[in-house]
């Protein structure tokens, strides 16, 4: 492959036909960073409201270094994966004290910090500082396969270290930055999963799997095993002035720190889901809920689980033990809390319910 010709190929068509995305509008690495985090398992046009939202909200490492983290969760309500967000604002806040709030620009130094891993350390580092370091992640390795042919499994985690190889080599050293974006927004946009657009491929010529009619067979990809399938009653339990009760969820493990309505995993016994659900109230707060019948389900896939949850309404009388984890709060007051999709999804569906009643 003729490297030079390749490189003002891609960077020349990146040039002229990139995205206008708000992250692009200048080389913070702040912001850079901040959307790289976002745009981890997120699609781009999801991203972009959520990008904007979120530096009007923590414009500066110091703003999101000093924030309320249940003001951070809650510009983050939605984008799921909720331990990036905690990462980021964990290592920002390194940054603020260890760095006087300058990212750093070494790979050591940005690689330590945490939730930083080597796609995102240089992401940063090429495109915020102009270093020539990969950026390694599916669209690239996707891309590159088809390019070099590289038949190796991008399931594997130990295939990214030929991709960041193959990319140490073919890296733009005048233009890293443009050069990594390139790859990167030709994976989104032309060198797809299915169907890649070959035709209108800016770096055809170069492209080994094309040559050989081969572009549909790669990347080699092992399937994932089958996601874990878990059965969930959950309620929304009203006192007697209305208020809906809501809980804060553990401070480790999946969706740390949201806040849920009470949840509970059923037994086999599918035909007890109200009562599981009012025994498991009772047993937690001590009072004896009516629960109503189902007013719906949620579905709701993680990447290693899927829940089927069946959502009831409820009322009870007397008190519970309210405190930082615990709460009641009327219909405006539950808009300040953080709720992971598929209590959101309640919460629309019980007020809908409440409207049609």
């Amino acid at each position: 492959m003729d490297i030079k010709s390749f490189q003002d190929d891609l960077i020349g068509w990146f040039a002229s036909e990139q995205r206008e995305l708000p992250w692009r509008k200048d080389q913070d690495p702040y912001k850079v960073w901040v959307s790289e985090i976002m745009l981890q398992q997120t699609r781009v046009d999801t991203v972009i409201p959520y990008f904007t939202r979120f530096l009007e909200n923590f414009p500066t490492i110091e703003a999101l270094a000093n924030a309320d983290e249940e003001k951070v969760l809650k510009a983050w309500e939605g984008l799921g994966y909720y331990s990036r967000v905690r990462n980021l604002q964990s290592a920002v806040r390194e940054v603020h004290e260890k760095y006087s709030g300058i990212v750093p620009d070494s790979p050591e130094g940005i690689s330590s910090l945490k939730g930083v891993g080597p796609y995102t350390a240089g992401a940063i580092l090429s495109i915020a500082y102009g270093k020539p370091e990969p950026a390694v992640d599916g669209n690239v390795m996707r891309v590159l396969s088809r390019i070099l042919l590289i038949w190796d499994d991008i399931a594997k985690p130990s295939t990214r270290k030929i991709f960041e190889e193959a990319v140490r080599k073919l890296i733009s050293h005048e233009n890293p930055s443009f050069f990594n974006q390139a790859l990167m927004e030709l994976g989104a946009l032309i060198c797809t999963p299915t169907s890649p657009s070959c035709l209108l491929c800016p770096v055809r010529e170069h492209c080994q799997a094309f040559h050989e009619g081969v572009q549909k067979e790669l990347p080699v990809k092992t399937k994932k095993k089958t996601q874990k399938a878990v059965q969930l009653a959950a309620g929304i339990f009203t006192d007697g002035k209305g208020r809906i009760l809501i809980r804060k969820r553990p401070e480790s493990g999946l969706l740390a720190n949201l806040w849920e309505f009470p949840t509970v995993e059923l037994t086999l016994d599918f035909q007890r889901q109200r009562d599981q659900l009012a025994e498991h109230f009772e047993e937690s707060y001590g009072v004896k809920p009516n629960v109503n019948d189902s007013i719906g389900q949620i579905d709701h896939v993680f990447s290693h689980l899927v829940w089927n949850v069946q959502v009831y309404s409820g009322i009870f009388s007397g008190g519970v033990p309210e405190g930082p984890q615990l709460k009641l709060v009327n219909q405006e007051e539950i808009q300040e809390f953080a709720f992971p999709v598929p209590y959101q999804k309640m919460l629309k569906q019980y007020l809908d319910f409440k409207k049609a009643d």
